[in-house]
């Protein structure tokens, strides 16, 4: 029975798979977007709980980036994935990581990249996710 549930509730990707798809994200966001990769895996030094899979520099603006590997069938897309819980997650790390930098970036904004796993991977990216309040600056 627990197996099963597993089962729904899982990505559906292959044990690994989020460290590769983390690498091909990494990849795609720096070849197509001309994207920075500023640091990969970030974890909050007083709660190691908290971590960024991607910090990276689009021109100006610091991008936290969330990578969701999902399978050709997962049930939940992972755009959907990053629900209420998962960006209160997002928000301690990202203010963590803010606070620890010497020079606060102008502008800085959450992406989340989905890469499904099946013939040939498939990245679809999500500029400008809401995680903070409107006036926030870290």
């Amino acid at each position: 029975m627990l197996a099963w549930l597993k089962g729904i509730f899982s990505s559906g990707a292959k044990p690994g798979a989020g460290e590769r798809g983390e690498k091909l994200a990494a990849a795609w966001l720096q070849r197509t977007r001309g994207f920075a990769v500023v640091v990969r895996n970030w974890r909050n030094p007083h709660d190691r709980r908290d971590e960024l899979d991607l910090v990276c520099r689009d021109g100006e603006t610091l991008v936290f980036v969330e990578v969701k590997t999902r399978a050709p069938d997962a049930l939940v897309p992972g755009y959907h994935a990053v629900d209420r819980r998962k960006k209160r997650v997002l928000q301690r790390a990202a203010k963590a990581y803010l606070a620890g930098l010497r020079e606060k970036p102008r502008t800085f904004r959450l992406d989340v990249v989905e890469v499904v796993f099946g013939g040939d991977p498939e990245v679809t990216h999500f500029e400008n996710v809401p995680l903070f309040a409107k006036h926030f600056r870290g």
